[in-house]
């Protein structure tokens, strides 16, 4: 009897130890398996704007134009490419030494779809940290931005990142195609240009905070509340409790102080904003946005990068996540 324990109790060994070196190896599998799956999740993509542009055009051309016609545009086209062949073949002879042709500017876009958390702030500062590494002189940034802004310091740190293209001396143009408000504008006015379209809405700079209070319904179903704290103004209004006038007061100064630093923030981006004016909190249309100032020209974004084809070279730029379940739920949730 002993002797068969003692073989059932190696044999368990043994398995035991079989079931754990599985158990490594899959780990280790699966470990190396989710960081090949991370990589590929989040990556820049890139986008060769012109050629989209031209695609689009040869099938239009190829559904409207007869045969004849066709031939033509064509035939005009290769002639155009030969012409501007010839012609940086001259300026190669004439550009030094090294025999260098100058370089084609390039345009990088970037699009921000800016939900109340500023959440696309996470992809904005990647795509910035890309083009910084490989921008030139003669190049410039393009920002498609929609937002009706949200918390302060999301949209703080967005226009933080926009700041890093002006500091590096690289032409940086807003576009607004929709709405550019509150911490939108404060991203926007970070631009060395704004372009925006006749009925895009602009501006919005002011400071809000609002939330229910439910202490008087608690209090009718005999329901108390009890919060504790250190710190005088650890927490001034509160969802549950009884708002003081002192609470309101301190919360109204703090708005007040965040509106001060929007203003600042504002006038050194734009010194040319009669500031008090256009800080009330009040939104206004794209043409009644250019008499204030606000913006630099009415335009909307694909005419501004539909001139630029043609003597610059268009790159789309979006680093993309592919979202959890949870993650794409939760972003629903927040709207």
């Amino acid at each position: 009897m002993m002797a068969f324990i003692a073989e059932y109790g190696l044999f368990l060994a043994k398995a035991l130890t079989l079931v754990v070196a599985v158990l490594m190896v899959v780990g280790g599998l699966t470990a190396v398996a989710q960081r090949h799956r991370k990589t590929a999740e989040q990556r820049l993509e890139v986008t060769p704007l012109n050629q989209q542009y031209e695609e689009m055009e040869q099938a239009l051309s190829a559904v409207l134009l007869t045969p004849p016609q066709l031939k033509q545009k064509r035939k005009q086209k290769r002639k155009a490419d030969k012409q501007a062949a010839k012609q940086a073949e001259k300026n190669k002879g004439a550009d030094g030494a090294d025999g260098a042709p100058p370089r084609q500017r390039r345009i990088f876009v970037l699009d921000f779809h800016g939900d109340i958390r500023a959440s696309d702030v996470d992809s904005l500062r990647q795509e910035i940290s890309a083009i910084v590494t490989v921008a030139d002189e003669g190049d410039e940034v393009v920002v498609r931005l929609e937002s009706g802004g949200g918390v302060v310091h999301g949209y703080g740190l967005a226009a933080s990142q926009l700041q890093r293209i002006r500091e590096r001396n690289i032409p940086l143009t807003v576009a607004v195609d929709k709405i550019a408000a509150s911490g939108g504008y404060m991203m926007a006015c970070v631009a060395d240009t704004i372009i925006a379209a006749p009925f895009a809405i602009i501006g919005s700079i002011g400071v809000l905070a609002q939330l229910p209070n439910l202490h008087r319904l608690l209090k009718k179903h005999d329901v108390d509340f009890e919060q504790l704290h250190a710190g005088e103004y650890k927490r001034t209004l509160t969802l549950f409790g009884e708002n003081t006038d002192k609470a309101r007061e301190k919360m109204q100064q703090e708005l007040e102080e965040t509106h001060g630093l929007f203003k600042t923030f504002v006038k050194s981006q734009r010194p040319s904003l009669d500031i008090d004016r256009i800080a009330t909190g009040e939104h206004w249309l794209g043409s009644r946005a250019l008499e204030l100032g606000l913006v630099d020209r009415l335009q909307t974004s694909d005419d501004y990068l539909m001139a630029a084809r043609e003597d610059a070279q268009l790159v789309g730029l979006c680093y993309a996540g592919k979202k959890r379940l949870v993650d794409r739920l939760a972003a629903l949730l927040r709207l």
